[in-house]
């Protein structure tokens, strides 16, 4: 039995390891204890009732960071008896996928064993190595579970994408982060309950509403709190909001400019300006710029938008959006912002009038779908004579 649950053993010790994370030690080991992804798991969805009767595919699970992607990997390996192993997209070579390959093979062979290849960030395997898992996925040798925070249909071969399941799994809900800051407090076995710790309900609500749905951000913020913060006369450990404050630092921005983040966040902008809601769009132009977006970009679509969606309602609205653009080059980050902002803040507050992109839009599909139209006489070039030799 040490072959078939080899890699359950290793993930049990580092639950049960002490000086392990407190994310990792608080791992769920069943789908009752999952939180969060109800929108796949709850009961009589696909995923869970595929895991349940065994029937699971190979599976791709792309999400952003600390949605559960590993941890239900781990939860499926548990509940179907299957080997586990473990591969990174970052580290793993073809000669490992071949021997991981070869001894899953064997296994079914010889005692009808399943194995689950768990490839974490999968999008950094190449062509070739995502290549070499095709023949044994269509096989059934292995089961393949995927890990991706990049959207798979860009990123991760489309003949293995065509032979998996793809769920996408969304960051935490606040509750659901409270409900496992809730269960971190009480599990004397892996979580902080050896300690005696009083939260307020508003350094809870801060430490899960700032983690961005991250569930390990958030349980380990959780604990360097915990454990740096002095205990009171009576042995209590006041967890406040400063204590919070502390202990996560600094949001950080879920936004990846190659992947859907940069587009739903540009996105977002667009139409905070188109619906005049200045406020709105001068936060989604700084996530960006916190992130690091290009700011010739932004500059580009706001030239885009004074054309587009302004228009005719205010013809200086184009000349101001260009100057922004021509100020965004010349004077370079971290000074771009400003004239950004201003280009934002104009542009919410400027009427708006689509009449000449519609009327475009309008006449370009007439070109494509009816008989082009000839040039009416009194339309044309009549600068030179009609007859040259008189």
């Amino acid at each position: 039995m040490q072959d078939l649950f080899e890699s359950d053993e290793k993930q049990k010790e580092m639950s049960e390891d002490t000086s392990a994370p407190l994310a990792a030690r608080m791992r769920p080991r069943t789908l009752d204890e999952f939180v969060g992804q109800q929108h796949i798991l709850a009961q009589g969805k696909l995923l869970r009732r595929a895991i349940e009767a065994d029937r699971l595919p190979s599976v791709i699970f792309s999400g952003p960071p600390g949605t559960g992607k590993t941890t239900l990997a781990y939860v499926i390996a548990e509940m179907t008896h299957s080997t586990f192993i473990r591969l990174s997209g970052v580290e793993s070579n073809v000669a490992e996928m071949r021997r991981v390959i070869a001894a899953a093979t064997n296994r079914r062979r010889t005692s009808g064993k399943k194995t689950i290849v768990f490839v974490d960030e999968i999008h950094h395997f190449n062509k070739a190595q995502q290549d070499i898992l095709l023949p044994d996925v269509e096989s059934g040798n292995l089961r393949l579970i995927g890990a991706t925070t990049y959207n798979p249909f860009f990123y991760v071969n489309s003949a293995l994408v065509s032979r998996s399941q793809v769920f996408q799994l969304e960051p935490l809900r606040v509750e659901d982060l409270g409900e496992l800051i809730d269960r971190a407090l009480i599990d004397a076995e892996r979580g902080l309950g050896k300690y005696r710790v009083k939260m307020d309900d508003a350094a809870k609500r801060h430490l899960a509403k700032i983690s961005d749905g991250d569930a390990r951000k958030c349980l380990n913020a959780l604990e360097i709190g915990v454990l740096t913060t002095p205990a009171e006369a009576d042995g209590l450990i006041h967890f406040t909001v400063a204590v919070a404050e502390q202990s996560i630092q600094q949001k950080a921005v879920v936004y990846d400019r190659a992947g859907d983040a940069h587009y739903d966040t540009i996105s977002a902008f667009i139409k905070s300006m188109r619906a005049s809601d200045e406020k709105g769009a001068i936060y989604w132009l700084a996530k960006m710029l916190h992130a690091g977006e290009d700011s010739r970009f932004i500059a580009r679509r706001i030239v885009i938008f004074a054309s587009e969606d302004v228009g005719l309602a205010d013809p200086e609205a184009l000349p101001l959006a260009i100057a922004a653009q021509h100020a965004v080059e010349f004077v370079g980050m971290p000074e771009a912002r400003i004239p950004l902002a201003h280009a934002t803040s104009y542009m919410c507050r400027a009427k708006k009038n689509r009449e000449a992109y519609e009327a475009l839009g309008a006449a370009t599909e007439e070109i494509e779908s009816e008989q082009t139209e000839r040039v009416p006489e009194k339309l044309k070039n009549k600068h030179f004579p009609v007859n040259p030799e008189k």
